[in-house]
């Protein structure tokens, strides 16, 4: 036998084993038979590892982690936003839902912007401003499912916002798309800008205002914010900005501890929060998808993506006409989610071509951030926190060191709209934690992004549920997601092969393709529990600046 004859067989004998390593993601997942954080920022993520080692519960971990990442990442959450959360108890096998967002003041009324000259919703300012429910929300949390005491969870926070971090890359960018903005208000200009310019990347950022106000929140709860001094703060802003909001808005908001609603998605069952937020759309996307087999050439080929995209449309026009505050309006949540209606939905579907003018149907009657934790035990919590646009109103509370949220420009002002503005009403929210599981799986997920969030839900499921991806897999895949102006108009990654880009095109679709690993598309982390091995996984995005942190084990000194 020949050298290059024995070299040839050596080669083709070595391929097997040299693919069997080849995969499409770039990370592997985290697992562990201890607890897993999972954010959008290392720190925050380390914070919610070491409170699982001192004996904090998810709940415990979720609450320490968010209040990080409203210190790291300023322009996405903080105790100026709104909340949800799922929580499953492994113990007992129920999943909670908890909508912690607040409501429109009583003096802020469609008349009260009319007067104004307003016609349409202010998209930032003081008018945008309605109670923040995250401090509330974690509140709840806690004293349903903590463990530690409430002033311990704190302190990594604390020491963010007096000691300072050095800004990561995306977060940097973030900063400086917002740079302009921060003008406006004198209060951003002076906590959140250096000589008027955003922290680069590696510098250290301190926030001592906000230290202030944490130290406050973990000695004295949730009644320095909504009565105290941080309350009397808030309270001095708005009125120099000729706000509406009053001491009755805040002393008498409370989060609500909600039913989840669920669908069947071939043999899963997936769960997310009922209305205001939006994710009754996601499961309406999964109810049409599941009409048709998921496609054998995979979830990146032309078939697959053009399901999913013209679901989607069928699903947002749906939620665009009916989601509001179940306490104001009656939302056909039972008949949206019904398997005939997603039979007379997907007949809607032309499998050649794109629809560019999608109708909300008749149903029968009936910037974000997210965070997964599993604790040892198993209990898992899924929580989202925002303060919808990048520093939410653009205003920030004297000498408190964060931004209030603008999501009150999510409301209407037509009278007739379900999500039309009233004194102490919700509006419709784009925020949703989600909870997926199959026999002995459970799975806490969430991708972030504003509308995008619905439809990046369903493309993760598929990808678990159609295509047997693990989380970190389901999470990096190539996504497409809608573009603000909708139609036909879809942003999608440029991993997606070139000749699918073109097939979806000749069908239609206007196509804006974007980086591989695109912050457009959502950042997402995921975390697994299984109940028969007892190990834990924990997959982060790599659109993100975060990692999934695993729990440090017990060491013996």
């Amino acid at each position: 036998m020949s050298f290059a004859t024995r070299v040839a067989i050596t080669v083709v004998l070595l391929i097997p084993g040299v693919f069997a390593q080849d995969r499409s993601h770039a990370r592997s997942m985290v697992v562990t038979r201890y607890g897993v954080v999972a954010t959008s920022h290392v720190q925050a993520s380390q914070a919610g590892a070491q409170i699982l080692a001192r004996g904090g519960s998810a709940a415990d971990a979720a609450i320490a982690a968010n209040a990080v990442l409203g210190v790291t990442e300023p322009m996405m959450n903080g105790m100026g936003g709104d909340l949800f959360a799922l929580y499953w108890e492994a113990k007992t096998g129920k999943l909670y839902g908890l909508n912690a967002s607040g409501w429109a003041p009583q003096g802020l009324t469609i008349d009260h912007l009319k007067a104004k000259t307003a016609t349409s919703m202010p998209q930032s300012g003081i008018d945008s401003v309605t109670v923040p429910g995250a401090v509330a929300g974690w509140s709840a949390l806690h004293e349903r499912f903590g463990r530690l005491p409430w002033k311990d969870i704190f302190q990594a926070a604390i020491f963010y916002a007096d000691e300072g971090y050095p800004v990561p890359e995306l977060i940097h960018g973030f900063w400086e798309d917002s740079a302009e903005d921060l003008l406006r208000d004198s209060e951003s200009r002076r906590v959140f800008l250096h000589n008027d310019k955003p922290p680069a990347v590696g510098e250290i950022f301190q926030n001592h205002d906000l230290a202030k106000a944490l130290r406050l929140i973990a000695q004295q709860g949730t009644n320095s914010f909504y009565r105290g001094e941080i309350a009397q703060a808030i309270l001095r802003t708005s009125q120099s900005l000729g706000g509406t909001i009053s001491a009755a808005d805040l002393a008498e908001f409370a989060p609500e501890w909600v039913e989840p609603i669920s669908v069947t998605y071939r043999d899963w069952t997936i769960y997310e929060l009922p209305p205001n937020g939006q994710g009754m759309a996601a499961l309406e996307m999964l109810n049409i998808m599941q009409m048709s087999p998921a496609s054998s050439e995979g979830p990146l080929s032309t078939t697959e993506l053009h399901k999913k995209i013209e679901a989607m449309k069928l699903a947002y026009a749906d939620l665009y006409r009916y989601n509001a505050d179940p306490r104001f309006a009656k939302i056909p949540v039972k008949g949206l989610l019904s398997q005939d209606y997603a039979k007379e939905r997907a007949k809607l579907i032309n499998p050649h071509k794109a629809a560019c003018d999608v109708a909300a149907g008749e149903p029968p009657a009936s910037d974000t951030t997210y965070l997964s934790v599993v604790d040892r035990d198993g209990n898992i919590a899924s929580l989202i926190q925002s303060n919808y646009a990048a520093f939410g109103s653009g205003i920030t509370v004297r000498g408190m060191g964060f931004a209030l949220q603008n999501r009150g420009a999510l409301f209407s002002l037509d009278p007739s709209h379900p999500n039309a503005l009233a004194p102490r009403k919700r509006p419709f929210h784009t925020i949703i934690p989600a909870f997926m599981e199959h026999g002995n799986q459970h799975i806490g997920f969430g991708i972030m992004g504003g509308p995008n969030q619905p439809l990046a839900h369903a493309q993760f499921v598929s990808n678990v549920v159609d295509y047997g991806m693990n989380i970190q897999a389901a999470l990096e895949a190539a996504r497409f997601t809608v573009s603000s102006r909708r139609g036909c108009n879809i942003l999608i990654e440029s991993r997606v092969k070139s000749e699918t880009l073109q097939q979806l095109s000749r069908m239609g679709h206007q196509l804006e393709v974007r980086k591989e690993y695109s912050p457009a598309m959502g950042r997402g982390q995921a975390v697994l529990h299984d109940s028969q091995s007892q190990v834990n996984y924990g997959a982060s995005d790599a659109r993100a600046d975060g990692s999934a942190e695993p729990e440090p084990p017990p060491l013996k000194q």
